[in-house]
């Protein structure tokens, strides 16, 4: 090339550059104002919907339900203009932005609006009908021998019930609600699926999955590892749990059915022979149990409990759950306590997602001012729910003496090996049956239902039954395609477990009255917010890739 042309090629060359860098500059600052611009409308539409939702899981009242749609509604909206969308696209993809955390949301943003690259008409069908669904579930309850119970007495009743036939009342109560919500929730699956062929997915389940930066491909292999890995070890665990169950109810094993365990799903572990936390916390309070652990930890709580509704009332959600209003503190956590070992598990699991949201970075930009998946915050909700059934833990918090932790270690240690094994088994039959409901919602749902319950957990089906039981699950129409969250949340457990007690507490197990646990977590996780995907925060916050091996190692390998 000659010098002139050498020369021309150059000035064309810099000419080039400093134009694209000048358009990079002019697209990072139109992305700014646009997120300043959706951030002031974003900000109150989100605080109205979740007062809303609060109201109306308190109250069930229909009327409640039906102003939490109409707000939830308005905030998806922001969700829906095409321009908008193109614009979040552009920012994303055209040029990596400077700043990491507006990078990081851009990338947040593509994914919400993504989702809802729907007409506005289907998007408030969906809405509604799930509102007017939950509301059923909200409101129902099982009526047992003319009597109107809650969910509360059919636990109990699963509990202590020694007849046969009365446990078999109480559970097919139980499931009472499914003919209820079935043709509604029908009919929302297929319009779930219809909104997620129009953004150019093949179904649902497939699409929230994306939006959640998560790869369905990975999740099978991994729920397929677990069931390989824990198979044999709960069928040998089931073995002796069957035999004293049949022994409890006088009946022979092979006569065992869904409603000889203690809960309607065979979720959670039945308080059978030695096991039965419940006498630890009868008479205590949980809630100040709680309170003054987390205050131990340099964690703090009170304000989060203050604002809570925490007791059963007429109406109100059977349920629990942790809230966070406005991404600035207000917290909160509704409940419906009993002084004994689930409740007791559950209130620390709140407070796990509470003090998660309290410990968020409020420096963070609003967007970023929350958990980067559901996992993680699931994770931290379990890691300190499993307390409930920790030996040490249970020494510090109840005053149990050095006799009594003698006796009862084992058991407990057993109990929680016990206890995840269980719910490792139960989350592949929602995983799956979730996976296969959207991929085809009119196939003969309650056989597969059955069949799941069968393959994954080894419990016989009633003869000749056939009603909707899959439908009786309320996280289906709450937070769909979410359940396999909470297993993936004990592996991340697990991890944190290993990683707080061979480097925060230097091989000590207990945890209890030590600030440095909440210092971790605080700096480590909770702190970091939404800076980045959730697998790059466990493999930040605990040296390494989310792995299986921790989770294997305290529930799965000492098993065998």
């Amino acid at each position: 090339m000659r010098t002139g042309a050498r020369i021309a090629f150059l000035v064309l060359l810099i000419a080039g550059l400093v134009s694209f860098i000048s358009c990079s500059k002019g697209i990072e600052m139109q992305f700014k104002e646009f997120v300043d611009a959706h951030v002031a409308k974003l900000q109150p539409l989100e605080k109205e919907s979740n007062l809303a939702y609060w109201q109306a899981a308190i109250s069930g009242k229909e009327e409640d339900y039906k102003k939490y749609s109409e707000a939830q509604l308005k905030m998806e909206k922001l969700y829906t203009n095409a321009e908008e969308f193109a614009f979040v696209k552009k920012a994303k993809e055209s040029l990596k932005l400077k700043d990491p955390q507006l990078q990081r949301t851009a990338e947040i943003l593509y994914l919400r609006y993504l989702g809802n690259q729907t007409d506005s008409l289907l998007l408030k069908q969906m809405i509604d009908i799930a509102a007017a669904v939950e509301n059923r579930f909200t409101v129902y309850r099982p009526v047992i021998g003319g009597k109107e119970m809650t969910t509360n007495d059919v636990y109990r009743i699963l509990g202590e019930e020694k007849n046969s036939a009365k446990r078999r009342e109480t559970w097919e109560a139980s499931k009472g609600v499914g003919p209820i919500v079935l043709d509604s929730l029908l009919q929302l699956v297929k319009l779930r699926n219809e909104s997620a062929k129009k953004v150019g997915f093949d179904n649902f389940y497939t699409m929230s999955l994306t939006l959640a930066e998560q790869n369905e491909d990975e999740l099978v292999k991994l729920f397929a590892e677990l069931d390989e890995m824990t198979r044999e070890p709960f069928l040998a665990m089931k073995s002796g749990l069957d035999a004293n169950l049949a022994k409890s109810y006088k009946i022979k094993i092979d006569d065992l059915r869904p409603w000889h365990y203690h809960d309607p799903y065979f979720q959670e572990l039945p308080q059978v022979g030695e096991i039965d936390l419940d006498k630890y916390y009868k008479g205590k309070d949980p809630v100040e149990i709680a309170k003054v652990f987390y205050a131990g930890i340099d964690m703090p709580a009170d304000d989060i409990l203050a604002r809570s509704d925490l007791y059963e009332k007429t109406g109100k959600n059977p349920h629990a759950f942790c809230t966070d209003i406005d991404r600035g503190g207000d917290i909160r956590i509704l409940a419906n306590m009993k002084d004994n070992g689930y409740w007791m598990e559950t209130i620390l699991h709140e407070l796990g997602h509470g003090v998660y949201d309290k410990n968020l970075d409020m420096n963070l930009p609003f967007l970023l001012r929350t958990y980067p998946h559901l996992c993680v915050t699931e994770a931290s909700a379990e890691y300190f729910g499993r307390l409930s059934h920790d030996p040490a833990w249970m020494k510090a918090a109840l005053g149990l003496d050095d006799k009594d932790l003698e006796k009862v270690a084992p058991v407990l240690t057993e109990s929680l090996r016990m206890k995840q094994l269980i719910f490792a088994r139960w989350c592949q039959v929602m995983f799956h049956f979730e996976r296969a409901l959207y991929k085809d919602p009119d196939q003969d749902l309650n056989k597969l239902w059955w069949d799941l319950v069968e393959r994954y957990q080894f419990v016989k089906r009633p003869e000749g039954r056939n009603a909707p039981d899959w439908a009786t699950k309320i996280h289906i129409v709450m937070s769909p395609v979410y359940y396999h969250n909470y297993l993936l949340g004990e592996l991340i457990a697990s991890q944190l477990q290993h990683h707080i007690t061979a480097q925060v507490l230097g091989g000590a197990a207990g945890i209890y009255g030590n600030p440095a646990v909440g210092a971790y977590l605080k700096e480590s996780l909770y702190a970091k917010g939404d800076v980045m995907p959730w697998n790059k925060l466990v493999e930040a916050a605990t040296g390494e890739p989310l792995t299986a091996r921790y989770f294997a190692e305290q529930f799965v390998k000492a098993a065998d």
